[in-house]
Formats: C-alpha cells, sequence, structure tokens
C-alpha cells in the first residue's frame, strides 16, 4: 500500500471555495439571514487553520513536552470561552468549574487512550497528544454546549417545577435530578447516534486520514474504535463535571437560581 498522501496544490485549495455555491445560492435565493455568519465563519476557518499549520510544524519539530501541554492549555481556555459564550451564561460564574470539567474530561480518555490502548512510550509525543487531544476537546466542547444550555434554560422555563421540589423537602441535587437527567440524554444523544453509524453511514475524519496516510484500513479502524470509546467518555465526564461544578455558585443558599447566570 502506498504510504504517500497526494497533496492538494494551492489552485486545488481555492476549487474548493467553489462548492459554497451551492449553499449560498439557496442562502440568498430564500433570503435566510445566514450570509454574514457564513462569510465570518468561512474566513476565520481559513486564517485560523493556516496559523494553526504554521504553528503545528513547530511544535511537531521541537516535540517539547512543556509545548505540547502549553498548547493544549490554549486549547482549553479557548474551548471554555467559547462554549460559554455559545451558552449565553455569565463568564465570571463559568470560567473556572467549566475550565476544570474539559480538563478532566479531556484528560482522563486522553492518558488512557496513549498510555494503555496505544501504549505510546513517550504520553507527550506531539504526533499523537495535540490530535487526540483535539479530537476529544472538540466533542466535549460540542456536547457541553448542549448540555448546559439545556440544564440552565429548562431549569429558567419550569422555575416553579424545581421550586415545587425544594417546598417538598428536596435537596438541591434532588430537585435538579430531572433537569440533570434532560441535559445528559440531550447532550450524549448525538454521540450515541454517530457511533451507531460510523462505518455504514460514515467514515469519521481519523479514519479517513489514516487511510489517506497509506495505512492499512484495518489499523485505521482500530484506531477509531479506540479514539470513539475516548471520545464518548470524555464528553460523559465534561459534560456531568460541567454541571455539577457550577452548581454551587449558580443558587443561592436557599435554592433559587440566581437570575445573573444568564446574560
Amino acid at each position: 500500500m502506498s504510504t504517500s498522501t497526494l497533496d492538494i496544490g494551492t489552485i486545488g485549495l481555492l476549487l474548493g471555495y467553489l462548492l459554497l455555491l451551492f449553499p449560498l445560492a439557496f442562502i440568498l435565493f430564500y433570503r435566510v439571514k445566514l450570509l454574514k455568519p457564513l462569510t465570518v465563519s468561512v474566513l476565520r476557518l481559513t486564517v485560523q487553520l493556516l496559523m494553526v499549520g504554521l504553528y503545528l510544524q513547530l511544535v511537531f519539530k521541537l516535540n517539547a513536552w512543556w509545548l505540547n501541554i502549553l498548547w493544549l492549555i490554549v486549547m482549553l481556555v479557548v474551548a471554555d470561552i467559547s462554549l460559554i459564550n455559545s451558552s449565553r451564561l455569565r463568564h465570571r460564574r463559568f470560567y473556572l468549574p467549566i475550565f476544570v470539567s474539559l480538563a478532566i474530561g479531556t484528560g482522563i480518555p486522553l492518558i488512557y487512550l496513549l498510555g494503555v490502548i496505544v501504549r505510546l512510550p513517550d504520553l507527550l509525543d506531539a504526533r499523537y497528544f495535540i490530535p487526540v487531544a483535539g479530537m476529544i476537546l472538540g466533542n466535549s466542547l460540542r456536547a457541553d454546549i448542549v448540555g448546559l444550555s439545556t440544564f440552565y434554560k429548562s431549569l429558567h422555563t419550569e422555575e416553579k417545577t424545581y421550586l415545587l421540589a425544594l417546598a417538598q423537602g428536596a435537596t438541591l441535587n434532588e430537585a435538579v435530578r430531572p433537569f440533570l437527567q434532560r441535559a445528559y440524554t440531550a447532550s450524549l444523544s448525538p454521540t450515541i447516534a454517530t457511533m451507531a453509524t460510523i462505518g455504514i453511514v460514515s467514515l469519521p475524519g481519523m479514519m479517513t486520514g489514516i487511510i489517506l496516510g497509506g495505512t492499512d484500513p484495518f489499523l485505521a479502524i482500530k484506531y477509531q474504535i479506540a479514539i470513539m470509546m475516548a471520545i464518548f467518555s470524555g464528553t460523559a465526564l465534561a459534560v456531568i463535571l460541567g454541571i455539577l461544578l457550577t452548581l454551587k455558585t449558580s443558587f443561592s443558599r436557599y435554592g433559587v437560581l440566581n437570575p445573573d447566570v444568564f446574560k
């Protein structure tokens, strides 16, 4: 099997942007208010990936453990800010607990995957450490946005039900349990659905990338199974910790949801 991947030249990359003509045509024809967000997102995607590509070339070349950890911290901070902004929650209450939940949800499955499953001699090898951490963190971020938004919005809209549970003698943890269950279901369901269709409906990015790199497909499958277990484990950890760690600062001592939780 060939071990080289065909290069995409500059012209080829520019031609890739022509695929946007289809969604742009529908957006303009139906006057959907997505033109500006789409333009900004495509520009950010391009600039960010080019900058990260240049940076990762340096990181992979140096392969210094402290630089790899620093990059992971940067990823966690950016994910933390993005999550809170997307959930429309107030920054000062959620920065630290969300950062901790994402760090734990990423760190534990990452170390287990590289150390126990892959048995990597150097756990901080940039070639493995950074891409795998990014995949786990990216999926945890999406699930956390859904989980936190669902949890606090449902508490806000159904506050009378929650307060009734408190009035009947329930503790804070007992009163929020139905809302936590709903949020957990909403956040984990997409990942569960994805796992159920991988291989038949879709070939995921990691598996495709390894195959394009010239690796045996069966080895790519083994890696994909391992990374999906790590992603789901990390997602489940990050979501539940993200909710539990924010409870203490989100409620008054009487168990009432603080109104300044939301922006």
